[in-house]
């Protein structure tokens, strides 16, 4: 290993000038640039370590995950150290936002791996959807 972690930067459909980022578009600009900054924790147990230690600003959960033990143990602790929790439909596309696949030259994803659980610890830069994945933790 190198030591340094190149993050390919992948294309994310931009939405056009004055239009509203939706918040699945948000949420994978966010994730690439906590990802970029060191901030992103994938997985149960990293995930569930950095929720104990009241290090976790938001958690991302798959819908598709087979296991409701998984499941219950994510919403548990999410509750109990008040921390905001965002479902996605499909474990592959967060694995993909989490940077779980490798890139192709042609800037396709391949070698997909899925991911039930992810952690923010930093989000990284200020962006709009940044602001748009805040909106909406306190919308619900």
């Amino acid at each position: 290993m190198s030591g340094e972690e190149a993050v390919p930067a992948v294309e994310t459909p931009a939405p056009a000038l004055g239009e509203p980022m939706d918040l699945m578009t948000a949420l994978q600009v966010v994730l690439r640039k906590s990802l970029a900054h060191g901030g992103l924790v994938r997985g149960l147990h990293e995930g569930a370590k950095s929720i104990e230690k009241h290090a976790a600003l938001l958690c991302v959960l798959a819908e598709d995950c087979n296991q409701p033990d998984y499941i219950k143990l994510v919403k548990a602790l999410c509750n109990e150290h008040n921390v905001s929790l965002i479902n996605v439909p499909s474990a592959k596309s967060l694995g993909e936002w989490a940077g779980l696949c490798k890139i192709d030259s042609e800037g396709k994803a391949r070698k997909v791996v899925g991911c039930s659980c992810v952690v923010l610890k930093d989000f990284g830069e200020e962006t709009e959807a940044r602001h748009v994945v805040l909106e909406y933790v306190k919308s619900h």
